[in-house]
């Protein structure tokens, strides 16, 4: 997970805030692409740009997109998590994930 200097993780901080169930799915999530890597069940990946990249994933309460970086081979950052609301990815939350991205990467 990302973190800020201080070593907060606005990410867990955001996935806290959660109802219980969406808590669970995300856990899930995460162990999952532990164990199966990209071939991860009921979990999509899509690049955004260069090494910015994002994961799909649905729940009973909606569809979340997790922006992630892969730093090294065997290590993923999770950079920024939101609720899917439309089609593509917000502009917002994409400019977001990028300047976490380009701080870790300067780490």
């Amino acid at each position: 997970m990302y973190r800020v200097a201080s070593g907060r993780s606005p990410v867990e901080e955001w996935i806290g805030k959660l109802s219980a169930a969406d808590r669970a799915r995300f856990a899930e999530v995460a162990d999952g692409i532990e164990r199966y890597g990209f071939g991860c069940p009921r979990v999509t990946f899509r690049q955004l740009e260069r090494k910015l990249w994002e994961i799909k994933f649905g729940t009973e309460t909606g569809g979340y997109r997790v922006a992630y970086g892969v730093i090294f081979r065997e290590r993923m950052v999770w950079l920024h998590a939101f609720k899917k609301k439309r089609q593509r990815t917000p502009h917002g939350d994409l400019q977001v994930a990028l300047r976490r991205m380009k701080e870790v990467l300067e780490t």
